[in-house]
């Protein structure tokens, strides 16, 4: 194991020994709140070398202290930024070594009209931040990875949505960018398959998050964060290729999908929209 050493692109909590055996490392983006952070004390619990990056530093620190002793290293960047994200996986690398998994959870969300100009702006910005800062996370990563020779498993996971499956009204930015990512992602399976680093999309359904707690209509099969990290974190260890969770929106967004437009255009043409001019 490559010793924490004091490079000032991240901050670490203080550490104490890892447990016996090979340890595991877990670089997590949009780790300050929600899915992230649930991920982050998933995965600190199980014992996981952690790097935690998101834009706000403040919380990146808040929670490191909560970690306690989990070896952890935090990076507060924008995923948009190409090169803060190749320095916070170079210094990753070499405090900790390659990540086991890395998780592209990042993402943000508002309604959208494309009839409105200046709602163009959070267009861009929506897609920068969810395809394109899911591209740009693991990138960095992916030539140490596949030198890895430690006999452990091996994944880049990005979290899409079941919003990908078919779009919704005021929301396209939104729709358009996680149909854009469970794309890329199959794209990266295929890409990935011969190193044995396997591509994990997952696509949750309603997890109550401050990104969820906005929206004003009903939210079926609500899930806790911690629950849905434990779920997800089930599918990650296994290697699967696409999971919905909870496993009932996935019934759900299949039965969507073989909807005819007219049904579906009847049924969801005036359904309750995202507020717009949300921060981004």
């Amino acid at each position: 194991m490559t010793s924490p050493l004091p490079v000032p692109v991240g901050k670490q909590n203080a550490p104490r020994q890892s447990p016996p055996g090979l340890p595991r490392r877990v670089f997590i983006t949009g780790a300050s709140s929600g899915l992230g952070q649930a991920f982050a004390r998933h995965y600190a619990a199980a014992g996981w070398q952690l790097g935690l990056a998101a834009r706000r530093a403040d919380r990146l620190d808040e929670l490191a202290r909560e970690l306690g002793g989990a070896l952890a290293a935090t990076y507060p960047l924008d995923v948009t930024d190409s090169a803060a994200l190749a320095s916070a996986a170079a210094d990753f690398c070499a405090r900790f070594g390659a990540p086991h998994v890395v998780i592209a959870n990042a993402g943000i969300s508002v309604g959208t009209l494309t009839e409105e100009s200046e709602d163009l702006v959070a267009f861009r910005r929506v897609l920068e931040v969810n395809v394109f800062g899911m591209a740009a996370t693991f990138a960095p990563f992916l030539p140490a990875m596949k030198a890895l020779r430690d006999g452990l498993p091996r994944r880049v996971v990005g979290i899409a949505s079941v919003a990908g499956i078919r779009g919704l009204p005021g929301a396209e930015a939104y729709c358009a960018s996680k149909a854009a990512a469970i794309a890329y992602l199959e794209s990266l399976r295929l890409e990935l398959a011969p190193s044995g680093i396997r591509a994990v999309t997952i696509c949750p359904g309603y997890v109550d998050t401050p990104m969820t707690a906005v929206n004003p209509y009903p939210m079926p099969f609500l899930l806790p964060a911690a629950e849905a990290a434990r779920r997800m974190a089930r599918a990650i260890d296994a290697g699967t290729g696409y999971a919905v969770v909870p496993w009932q929106m996935g019934v759900v967004a299949k039965l969507l999908r073989l909807l005819p437009n007219a049904v579906y255009d009847r049924l969801f043409g005036r359904a309750k929209r995202k507020p717009r001019g949300l921060p981004l």
